[in-house]
């Protein structure tokens, strides 16, 4: 059905104008903006996820994670500093990162983009040419120069120098360009060097030094989403659960003998590391 304001042509003559000035028809805005969501690779399951569907309860740091990333979502582009959602496997960080990314796109029109971390680096080494690296920076282009990016699951990834090198890449670029971007990860931000299975630990000092300059930390524990059958459970059934249940531990050990080797007097600067994180 065309528009009834432009006829789909895209523009119309501006209200009580008498200069007959023309402006871009809304319709023609919501295009653009539905374009730019279809290319943000956001996965079919978060495709409709929003910050008001989200199921909340009286839990002040989920509370407060809701809160910046509304406050971040309005504000943007004029944002200091992007996100960093952690906690446990299944409590909706993916949910609430993914949310900001629609709202942002479909209200600014800006270039997001959408990226587990393992996928990410699973594509650029299914691309990576030894010899030109051109389809790797193919692959590594758009994420480093998307206006909003969020990379989920950071530290989930197995270690090797190659993983270091690249994810510090792709920090440290958008770091310098100060291009926002809003992470998420399961692994508790630890100052203790010891606790293998920390978000420092996993991700580096250096990473962690930089993700601490871009990011706002937004660390908060709630029930597996998962665990409830038959939909979603309501604010009630949530808080009562996240009551009864013990609090945040540490993941199951999955630190690699590379991982210990570095943290012994002597080793050197300790780089990405550990296995998956889980959901």
């Amino acid at each position: 059905m065309a528009c009834s304001h432009c006829h789909d042509v895209g523009w119309r003559t501006v209200p009580g104008d008498d200069a007959g000035r023309v402006e871009r028809c809304e319709c023609w805005r919501l295009g653009v903006a539905t374009t730019q969501l279809d290319a943000a690779r956001i996965p079919a399951r978060y495709r409709d996820c929003d910050l008001d569907s989200f199921v909340t309860y009286p839990n002040e740091a989920l509370l407060n994670a809701i809160d910046r990333a509304m406050r971040f979502a309005e504000a943007f582009p004029v944002v200091e500093k992007g996100l960093l959602l952690i906690g446990p496997p299944g409590i909706g960080k993916t949910h609430i990162a993914v949310s900001v990314l629609r709202q942002v796109v479909l209200a600014k029109g800006v270039r997001g983009l959408y990226y587990d971390t393992r996928d990410l680096l699973s594509t650029i080494r299914a691309t990576y040419n030894p010899v030109t690296r051109t389809s790797e920076l193919d692959v590594l282009r758009p994420v480093m120069e998307a206006e909003l990016l969020v990379l989920d699951d950071l530290g989930a990834e197995r270690p090797t120098d190659w993983v270091e090198e690249t994810m510090n890449l792709v920090v440290n670029t958008r770091y310098n360009d100060r291009r926002p971007t809003i992470f998420t990860s399961n692994y508790e931000d630890a100052s203790d060097p010891d606790a293998l299975d920390s978000l420092l630990v996993r991700v580096g000092f250096r990473m962690h030094s930089r993700l601490r300059e871009m990011c706002d930390f937004l660390e908060y524990s709630s029930p597996d989403f998962r665990d409830f059958q038959g939909g979603p459970p309501s604010g009630e059934e949530l808080e009562r659960r996240w009551k009864s249940q013990p609090r945040r531990t540490t993941l199951p050990s999955r630190a690699t003998v590379r991982a210990r080797a570095k943290l012994r007097p002597g080793g050197r600067d300790l780089g990405w590391s550990g296995g998956r994180a889980g959901g």
